[in-house]
This record gives C-alpha cells, sequence and structure tokens, in this order.
C-alpha cells in the first residue's frame, strides 16, 4: 500500500459566484503543482449526466499527496491559507460553504511489512 493522501475539496458559491470561485481555485493550480509530493491537483466543475445524478458542491478539488506530511505542507502555505481566510472563512467571500475531505488507500487493518 502507498502513503498517499486523496483530498476530495468541494465548494459551495454564494448566489451568482460560481464562474468567479472556479477561476480564483484554477489560479492556485499552477503553484500546487510546483509542491513536492503534489501527483494530482485538479479543479473540476459538476456537470449532468444521466448516468451519474448525485448531487454535490458544483466546484471540486480532486488532489493526490505524495504523503501525509507533503498534503499538511500544501495546506499550511500562505497562499492556500490565505484564500481560506478570504474566500470561505470571510463573510465578504464568495464561497458559502467548503468540505474538505482526506482519504487513504490503505485498508483499515492492513499489515504493512515491517522495515
Amino acid at each position: 500500500m502507498s502513503s498517499k493522501i486523496y483530498c476530495i475539496a468541494s465548494f459551495k458559491p454564494r448566489p451568482g459566484r460560481e464562474e468567479a470561485v472556479f477561476k480564483a481555485l484554477q489560479t492556485l493550480e499552477p503553484n500546487a503543482h510546483r509542491e513536492d509530493g503534489c501527483l494530482h491537483y485538479t479543479v473540476t466543475r459538476h456537470i449532468d449526466h444521466p448516468n451519474a445524478r448525485g448531487t454535490s458542491y458544483p466546484i471540486v478539488f480532486h488532489e493526490i499527496w505524495a504523503s501525509r506530511e507533503l498534503f499538511e505542507a500544501h495546506c499550511n502555505r500562505r497562499e492556500i491559507r490565505e484564500f481560506f481566510a478570504h474566500q470561505v472563512e470571510s463573510s465578504n467571500g464568495d464561497i458559502e460553504d467548503a468540505n474538505v475531505c482526506v482519504y487513504t488507500d490503505e485498508p483499515l487493518d492492513y499489515d504493512a511489512p515491517r522495515q
């Protein structure tokens, strides 16, 4: 198994602000791609599809990081902290709500080899 961290970060823009939020999130991509341990970092937009009728927030980041430590380093970068402070936590931000979750691909009782 791996020590990878998978992050799904969903965003609910304030009414009328979806395009602005999508563009703001896109500006985070180039620097994240430069970070050590960034394996995948892409902002996506929800689309209607007959085979996928689920609901979610309309904008979602899909991220894969090489390790928990490198993901935490990403989260603690000034650019990321300032984005959340101005866009999510501020009452004047364009984002009404955010849901950030992390996942592992390791089974619960994985018997990892001892080194």
